[in-house]
């Protein structure tokens, strides 16, 4: 069967929420899982425990207290990425999984790129986050391809609408190093090189295409579709939504190799939230 993956920001889920993430995420097909805006805390907790008891290989980076992060989880087997030791800023903020296929690994990497406003203290940590992320990629490299999902916090030169002013030079620099440093095609981009969608809106006409998958040069071409799922900010009947982005799933024309014996992740979450030993 083909590799599948989605991307999706949890926003530090409360319990209650983490829940309903839970069921609409066991009810997805996709092989691979990347959460970004993960937290040390029980929602997070809830949807980690689960995977790992439904029998999910995980890569999830140790949350320092208030840290934001992202969590990995593959129905595929995997090693952990060495990429996961290798970030020095932020480190729960990036993490990968070697998922195995029919082409050999496949580095799956996840990551949830810092935000930033107008203060020099959060321009500061974005652009080093930024640098090390860099570094952490270089001094990982190797002949496996790459596959990287997530919320990358900035938009692409050219974006509808533009957002003149929101963004500086070094954040559209990151997004073209993707592709000009380490040879990373926006899959999205690729297979809809005019189509505006968004996957965050602060209000529906100013919206920002934030998440992304990117991947080296020969793996894009494997790529058969990319595809925002954008019921995952629609409002319920009771007012609530899962969360405020869209997700993010892809297809890969590369099938993955011994799939891992799982089970329903929403009926494998055990034991409450403050009972769990993840990190």
């Amino acid at each position: 069967m083909p590799l599948t993956a989605l991307t999706l920001n949890i926003g530090a889920p409360s319990l209650d929420r983490a829940r309903t993430q839970l069921r609409w995420l066991a009810g997805r097909p996709e092989d691979v899982l990347v959460l970004t805006e993960t937290r040390a805390t029980p929602g997070t907790a809830l949807i980690a425990q689960a995977l790992t008891n439904a029998g999910y290989q995980l890569a999830h980076p140790e949350h320092g207290p208030g840290d934001l992060g992202v969590l990995i989880a593959s129905k595929v087997t995997a090693a952990i990425d060495p990429i996961t030791a290798a970030m020095d800023c932020l480190p729960a903020r990036l993490a990968g999984l070697a998922v195995n296929t029919a082409i050999g690994p496949v580095r799956v990497l996840g990551a949830y790129v810092p935000s930033r406003d107008a203060t020099p203290d959060k321009t500061e940590r974005k652009r080093a986050w930024i640098t090390a992320f860099h570094q952490a990629l270089d001094a990982t490299a190797c002949d496996a391809p790459v596959l990287l999902l997530g919320d990358l916090n900035v938009i692409e030169p050219g974006h509808q609408p533009a957002h003149r002013g929101q963004f500086a030079p070094f954040e559209y620099d990151f997004y073209r190093d993707l592709t000009d440093r380490h040879g990373l095609i926006d899959c999205y981009r690729r297979l809809h090189p005019d189509r505006v969608e968004h996957s965050w809106a602060r209000r529906p006409e100013l919206g920002y295409r934030y998440d992304h998958v990117h991947a080296t040069t020969t793996l894009a071409g494997q790529v058969t579709a990319c595809g925002y799922v954008h019921g995952t900010r629609e409002h319920q009947a009771d007012g609530t939504r899962l969360t405020d982005h869209s997700a993010l799933a892809v297809t890969l024309a590369v099938e993955g190799t011994v799939p891992l014996l799982t089970s329903d992740p929403a009926t494998a979450a055990g034991a409450e939230p403050e009972e769990f030993t993840l990190f």
